[in-house]
């Protein structure tokens, strides 16, 4: 289910000609590093009025201290059972839907290796990288095969596959890691991209660096959360794009669910029997009856805002959260990629909701994306 849950979130991408991630990519949505009991508290999260953005307070990956050479050649059977042999890994190519593998890449300690980047791919010191997807999120083979990378890193999440068979018979190493991003899996990833580099010692060390952070800022969470969980709020993570009409519900499995329950709120959608990623119903939402509605941001500004929002689904208006237009948005390279983020998103989404008065507001309605 998970996989299939992976492959239908790329098919909603592809669809609606999802572009580059742009809003909150930058600095206008940087927030305090400062500890989440320190913030101003909404005194009752289920019944706060008004949206806020999560955002982190630095865009930055900080790599690993280990400095251990690559130990080249190295083989590895990929996600789709191929076996790869990789010689060299002086000119990396790490490409996905978003930006996590590159994020992965850095912060593995081989930043100055890449040569290349995906439209999602954004943090401080890849902006000079040139992008090698066109339309959002396409491959373009002449843009990488002129790079000359000497290994790919990539998923199913970016495409067309085509592409990627084109590349392989020009002789680079190709390897497709895991497409899955939720919190449980992010060891996973790390330590399946540091064998493909040759640098097993990284990955540990990497993964070990993640566990703690996570578990330093589920401790947080946890220290300004509602004990009891019928005052946790009630959460469902909606996905839109308004330009193509389409409304999904994210559920069990999505991976949204791992990030609603990393910041104590109650995942509604999993609460109705919703699994995997599903066409939005207004009797789901009626249902669920949720206190807070979690967005891409991207998504957010398609429908022109919470206004346009609430105006595009009626239904949302008979729950507590359109009731007291209570959306917390983030941007869309960042809100699911649990790569070496991964404590900051978990922190990010929780000062929205548990401290919004600390967050920005959320965007401005504006032209759809």
């Amino acid at each position: 289910m998970r996989r299939a849950s992976a492959l239908l979130l790329i098919a909603l991408l592809a669809l609606t000609g999802c572009a580059a991630p742009t809003a909150q990519a930058d600095s206008s949505c940087a927030a305090s590093d400062a500890p989440l009991a320190s913030l101003a508290l909404a005194e009752d999260v289920r019944t706060h009025e008004g949206g806020a953005t999560a955002c982190l307070p630095d865009r930055a990956i900080t790599p690993v201290d280990d400095a251990t050479a690559p130990e080249l050649p190295v083989t590895v059977t990929d996600s789709e059972d191929r076996s790869v042999e990789v010689t060299d890994v002086d000119r990396i190519l790490a490409i996905d839907i978003s930006g996590t593998i590159a994020a992965t890449v850095v912060g593995l300690g081989l930043g100055e290796n890449l040569v290349g980047r995906d439209s999602s791919t954004d943090f401080p010191g890849t902006a000079d990288l040139p992008v090698v997807t066109k339309a959002g999120h396409t491959l373009n083979a002449e843009a990488i095969l002129e790079l000359a990378p000497t290994v790919v890193l990539t998923d199913t999440s970016i495409g067309p596959k085509e592409v990627r068979q084109q590349l392989r018979d020009a002789g680079i190493p190709i390897i497709v890691v895991t497409a899955e991003r939720r919190l449980d899996t992010a060891d996973d990833l790390v330590h399946e991209i540091a064998a493909a580099l040759g640098v097993p010692s990284r990955g540990a060390a990497l993964a070990e660096r993640l566990d703690a952070e996570l578990a330093a800022a589920t401790a947080e969470v946890d220290a300004i959360a509602p004990a009891a969980e019928t005052d946790r709020p009630r959460m469902l993570f909606l996905y839109v794009r308004g330009s193509a009409n389409i409304y999904y519900i994210f559920g069990k499995d999505s991976g949204a669910d791992s990030l609603i329950e990393a910041v104590d709120g109650v995942d509604v959608a999993g609460e109705i029997g919703w699994v995997g990623m599903k066409p939005m119903t207004a009797e789901a939402l009626v249902s669920a009856a949720p206190d807070i509605l979690v967005m891409m941001t991207d998504g957010l500004a398609s429908v022109n805002g919470i206004d346009g929002l609430l105006e595009r689904i009626p239904a949302l208006q008979q729950t507590p959260a359109g009731q007291h237009r209570r959306v917390v948005d983030m941007a869309d390279a960042d809100i699911l990629s649990f790569g070496p983020r991964t404590a900051e998103i978990v922190r990010a989404l929780a000062r929205a909701v548990y401290a919004p008065a600390d967050s920005p507001a959320a965007p401005a309605p504006t032209t759809a994306p």
